[in-house]
């Protein structure tokens, strides 16, 4: 299918489902019609075309009704692309369409108390009995895991290998007895964070990704996702956190001081190679899986943000942040927030989906070639592993 077709098959949507009436029941439509992801499979929300050609149907139906990509980030970058690989058939059809409409919300049930930068080394346990495996550890920094249908879980099934090779990846039902969801409250008041502990949580077999002890492996691909969703996301030249900086910084020119100004062209043409780098590693993507470059990218994302938003700070003097009400947020609203939010808020870039400092390790092995760190763990049981 040429883009020529892919237009048609657009046109045909449009004339059969308006936009302005019922949203579900459009959005349902569009991934039938396998305008969802076109780089998907036939019948899972895609015809199977390059990726790139992803972007005339966003353009074509930009007036149409939206996903919402706060709430359905987790499910849209890391769940789906995980499902998509490592899923039976059974799976992808019954998790896709509603993970991509909207109706179910998805969370990540990855880091622990004491397995955080080193995922590899988490406690989590799931023991097999019969068709069933029971569950029971604690899980933190899980965004969104108030509001969440489903979630992606890796759990310890083998604690006599090596921690990498112990390791099997489930979807787990939040709804299922034994899943506890307690808020953690942020610097900024409010509370996107969750810490869920896991009691006796019974999952069908059926709910595992990907063979036994293989977990390791298929958490690489949600990770690798991830950090694509977070730091390759599009942008438009002068926009995203730049353009909010640069919206006050043409409001008050009072405040402009040389210094400043000095560090906002600096800063400008960071953001300007960060977002030619997030287009060249999307058109990439097209080839495969992402690889380590996504670390770059989100490694980037996280220091020009943090950069953009003190400055931000610094250059308004007078502004505070005094909106400590603490609430349950569904999303990240760094646009739709002042200033003084999106400073406390960015400090947790460098920690989320993936250390600052774990990135580096990661581009500097996988991308530069250098050796790697020392792992003196690496052939230990991890039963045999201190903690």
């Amino acid at each position: 299918m040429d883009e020529a077709l892919l237009r048609e098959r657009i046109t045909t949507l449009l004339d059969d489902h308006d936009p302005a009436g019922d949203r579900l029941e459009f959005l349902r439509a569009r991934f039938d019609a396998g305008l969802a992801w076109v780089w998907f499979p036939e019948g899972l929300g895609g015809l199977g075309l390059s990726r790139d050609l992803q972007e005339v149907v966003e353009r074509e139906l930009a007036h149409t009704p939206q996903l919402d990509p706060g709430v359905q980030a987790i499910g849209l970058g890391m769940a789906a692309p995980t499902i998509l690989a490592f899923g039976t058939e059974e799976q992808k059809r019954r998790f896709l369409r509603p993970l991509w409409t909207g109706e179910e919300v998805w969370c990540q049930l990855f880091s622990e108390p004491g397995a955080g930068s080193d995922l590899a080394t988490l406690a989590t346990r799931a023991v097999r009995d019969g068709d069933e495996w029971v569950v029971d550890g604690q899980k933190v920094w899980t965004s969104g895991a108030h509001h969440s249908r489903w979630a992606i879980l890796v759990a310890r099934t083998d604690p006599a290998v090596p921690k990498h090779r112990g390791l099997t990846y489930f979807v787990c039902d939040m709804r299922a007895p034994g899943v506890d969801v307690r808020p953690l409250r942020q610097i900024t008041g409010e509370a996107e964070f969750n810490e869920v502990f896991l009691t006796g949580v019974r999952l069908p077999d059926d709910l595992r990704l990907g063979e036994v002890g293989d977990g390791w492996r298929v958490a690489q691909t949600t990770l690798m996702n991830e950090r694509v969703a977070i730091g390759g996301a599009p942008v438009r030249r002068g926009g995203g956190m730049v353009g909010a900086v640069l919206e006050e910084w043409r409001a008050r020119p009072e405040l402009r001081t040389h210094d400043l100004h000095q560090r906002l062209l600096s800063l400008w043409v960071e953001a300007e190679v960060t977002r030619l780098s997030g287009a060249r590693l999307r058109e990439q993507l097209a080839a495969g899986q992402p690889g380590p470059e996504g670390s770059g990218m989100k490694l980037a994302f996280a220091e020009l943000n943090q950069a953009l938003t003190g400055l931000d700070v610094e250059f308004r003097r007078d502004l505070g942040y005094d909106d400590w009400t603490f609430r349950r947020s569904d999303t990240v609203d760094f646009y739709g927030r002042g200033a003084g939010y999106r400073y406390l808020r960015a400090k947790g870039n460098s920690i989320e989906g993936g250390t600052s400092e774990i990135l580096r390790n990661i581009v500097s092995e996988r991308v530069l070639g250098l050796p790697s760190e020392p792992r003196v763990d690496k052939d230990v049981p991890w039963k045999d592993l201190p903690r």
